[in-house]
């Protein structure tokens, strides 16, 4: 936390504990004001009352007295103006500084929004590259050939396991043939169920098989797979075609299935709060229709919906009670546009040392 000149700390929430320090002291000391006027005013009183009773005697005492139970008169209206002064400018003080303070913490959640989902973005960009290269692989290519073997699929088999081991963030990598059997995985002992299951229905092989060329890949919003120990995953896939050329027919597709969960959690857990806001804030990833993909606090995860406005654009923030929400839109990144995915943490707010009203001391 940055440092003013004297040491002061420079937090928004300063504004606020400033504003019930005034308010404090302002009431403290228009307080001391009334206390000791009512002194004074039973002082003249009394003054009052002595020189009546000295008679002639008394009558210039009288007049001192009566002339200084004015001015105690005069005192009690300029301390009435001053409180409801100090509390209408005060009042206005706390106002504007809950305004900034709730822009700025708006303003901060949206920026640590953004910052989750464009890592997300750059994670997920790797995994259209590596798909797209991965089913140019000769051993990919010939274990979908017209002449592929069994040992063909074999050997495509041992090269997604050396993959698999050499890229610990995927579950399973799957290789199929026009009709959506899976002719090889790179997993077999783990998930013995892909291979010879179908998949033809999957919007991701049915995406891969209508891709114009080798540039192109598809890609699903998460979900869980059953062959896969229902895992939730997000799969890529692009078409293997003829020869591994970029232009070559489509003999078949290649999946790979991304491991969500522990890629996912890491950057929500990794999100750049201090202990105490970790405490009161919920870190997440939503897809475009608001579902949550991953949780810091690990609920609700491809369960929930989270009412999200985004009336305010790709990025903004908003207050709803004493929470204050901040999100940001997939911005994408390279030739991955994203799949309209959100950043969104949702943070309670502190309990407020300040922001009490005026309070005259009696």
């Amino acid at each position: 936390m940055a440092m003013a000149a004297g040491g002061a700390e420079l937090r928004p929430e300063r504004i606020l504990e400033l504003s019930a320090r005034l308010s404090e002291v302002a009431g403290a000391k228009i307080g001391e004001i009334a206390t000791v006027n009512r002194a004074a005013k039973m002082l003249s009183i009394n003054a009052l009352i002595v020189a009546a009773r000295a008679g002639d005697a008394g009558r210039g005492f009288a007049i001192v007295a009566e002339e200084f139970k004015k001015i105690s008169d005069q005192i009690d209206v300029i301390a009435e103006a001053l409180e409801s002064q100090t509390r209408a400018d005060l009042d206005e003080l706390t106002s504007i500084g809950g305004a900034i303070l709730g822009h700025l913490r708006g303003q901060r959640l949206a920026d640590l929004a953004l910052n989750a989902i464009e890592i997300i973005d750059r994670n997920l960009y790797e995994r259209t590259c590596d798909v797209r290269w991965w089913a140019t692989d000769s051993a990919v290519v010939a274990a979908v050939a017209e002449d592929a073997s069994k040992e063909d699929a074999k050997h495509a088999s041992q090269r997604l396991k050396v993959i698999l081991n050499a890229y610990t963030v995927y579950l399973d990598l799957w290789i199929c043939d026009l009709s959506g059997r899976v002719v090889a995985s790179g997993r077999p002992d783990r998930y013995p169920g892909a291979a010879g299951s179908s998949v033809a229905h999957t919007p991701w092989f049915t995406g891969a098989l209508g891709t114009a060329s080798g540039d192109e890949f598809t890609v699903c919003d998460i979900e869980r797979v059953r062959a896969l120990n229902d895992a939730p995953v997000a799969t890529y896939a692009a078409a293997i075609r003829e020869g591994g050329r970029n232009d070559g027919r489509v003999i078949g597709v290649l999946g790979i299935h991304f491991d969500w969960r522990p890629q996912a959690q890491a950057v929500v857990d990794g999100v750049r709060l201090n202990d105490e806001e970790r405490q009161r804030t919920r870190v997440m990833i939503l897809d475009q229709n608001r579902r949550i993909l991953a949780a810091s606090d690990g609920q609700g995860v491809l369960l929930e919906e989270v009412p999200l406005d985004v009336s305010g654009g790709a990025m903004g923030s908003y207050a709803k009670g004493d929470l204050t929400v901040g999100y940001a839109a997939t911005p994408g990144y390279e030739t991955y546009r994203g799949l309209g995915w959100y950043g969104c943490l949702v943070q309670k707010q502190e309990r407020a040392s300040g922001s009490a009203p005026l309070a005259i001391a009696s």
